[in-house]
Parts: structure tokens; sequence; C-alpha cells
């Protein structure tokens, strides 16, 4: 197998009406059958598993630790299993402290020939006027995804909901156009890749669960690659394309991505 999926989605907690989308959700992911997810604002207690509630059974699935007192927080699911995981803790300011922004970072065990996978959902403040932090966020979880790919190495893809648009600081860092404390990196976008013409809106106020007028960043979920030194993702980008997004698939106040990666030749 050459061929990894991978989707990203703002699950949107159990906002509006929460049995409605779940059955949206449940027949769309299962019919999507992506190998790889990160899932933002999942509730997860005691007595509730939000991602269980949506998935099939075979997944398996890492929760972020610190969640919210509500249980919201991020995950990640995977058709493969999962060795090692780390948490980054996000709160790098005063003005991030009562959001639960952070990184969860799984390794990936995927058969050959794709090898492991260090995937990290990224979950930074959503703030209008965070983008300082978003920025600081970027960098304090790419040098440690450098130094796990460097202790073990493997793919890097990072995906989330990223509260940003392609020109903010925190975009711009993780695509190689910006630097942070003389520290930079270059990971390719997926949607851009496969669309470079096309905006790839997925926060808008067209979509029925939307509850704001004029948010204004439009593009604010990405699935990104890390280039290798070839020059280029270290993992082909096939095609990107925005799900549940329909007139009878929209399940979130997001829209959804998912991407397809191969193994270059």
């Amino acid at each position: 197998m050459n061929t990894v999926t991978i989707a990203t989605l703002n699950v949107w907690n159990t906002s509006g009406d929460w049995p409605a989308r779940r059955a949206i959700l449940q027949r769309e992911l299962s019919d999507l059958n992506p190998d790889l997810m990160t899932l933002q604002e999942t509730v997860v207690t005691a007595d509730d598993d939000q991602v269980r509630e949506i998935l099939p059974p075979e997944y398996h699935v890492v929760h972020q630790s610190a969640r919210h007192p509500n249980g919201q927080g991020v995950s990640i699911a995977s058709r493969w299993p999962i060795g090692q995981i780390e948490e980054v803790d996000l709160h790098l300011t005063p003005r991030s402290d009562d959001f639960p922004c952070t990184t969860l970072i799984t390794e990936i065990l995927a058969p050959p020939p794709i090898g492991r996978i260090w995937l990290a959902n990224h979950f930074p403040d959503w703030q209008l006027d965070h983008e300082a932090e978003r920025r600081t966020q970027a960098a304090a979880t790419a040098r440690i995804l450098d130094d796990l790919a460097t202790e073990k190495p493997g793919h890097l893809l990072v995906a989330g909901d990223f509260d940003a648009e392609p020109d903010a600081d925190s975009i711009r860092f993780w695509t190689g156009k910006h630097v942070v404390d003389d520290f930079s990196v270059c990971y390719r976008d997926a949607w851009a890749s496969a669309h470079p013409t096309d905006p790839g809106h997925t926060f808008v106020p067209d979509n029925p669960h939307s509850e704001d007028w004029d948010w204004p960043f439009r593009r604010i979920d990405y699935i990104l690659v890390r280039c290798g030194a070839h020059g280029g993702p270290t993992l082909r980008i096939e095609d990107c394309r925005r799900i549940l997004d329909g007139p009878n698939t929209t399940a979130s106040d997001h829209y959804g991505l998912v991407a397809v990666l191969t193994t270059p030749g």
C-alpha cells in the first residue's frame, strides 16, 4: 500500500441539533473511510466519547488529555496502530489560558512503503486578534515535530483547525514564507497544491450551521505535508477536496477536508 487518505474536521462539539448531525457524521465518515483523521472540538468525558459515537469501531483513537472542563478538545483516529503520543501545551501567553489550545501528536505505524508518520492535530488560539499567539504556537509545534522526526524518522503531517488564512503569519510560517525566532520550516499546503486558484473556504456565513454573519477568516482548516531534502513534500499530494459541505451532508459550522497522499516514485 502506498496511499494515505487523511481527513480533518472541526466536529463543533454537541452544538446545534446533535442527534441529526451525529447521523450525518456517522454516514459520511463511514463512506469516506479515511486512513487517518484529525478531529477538533470533540467532547470526551467519563461517560461519553463523541468520537466513538461517530466512527466505526476498528479505528484506533487517541484523545487530548488536558481538555476543557466541558470535555472539549481534540482527537486523532487511525486505521493503523499508534505508537508514541505527545501533547504540546500551547498555553504560551496569558491570553491563551481560557482555551484548550494544544497540538496532539501521534506516531502512526503505517505499513511499508509508507512507514512511520508523525501526525499532528494542531488546534491553536481561535480569537481574531491572537495571530501573535498562533505564530508562536506554530513554531513551538514545528520544533517538537522536527525533534521527533530526528530521533525516529518519518513523514510529518499537520492538520486541523488553524483559525488563520493562508496569508497570516502562522500559515506563512508553516509553508516556508515566514521566520519565527530565527527558525523556519516548509510544509506543503494540500489544498493549495491541488487547487492553486481556488480559495477553498471552509468557514463561511452561508453554512446553515454558521453562527457569525461576517467572520473575517474563510479558509481556516488545513492539511500540511512536510517537505523533504528533495524540495517537495515527502508524500505526494494527489488530491484534496472539501467534505461535509453539501446541502444534505453539512454537519458542522466548518467544512472538512480530505487529502490523498502517495509515496513518490
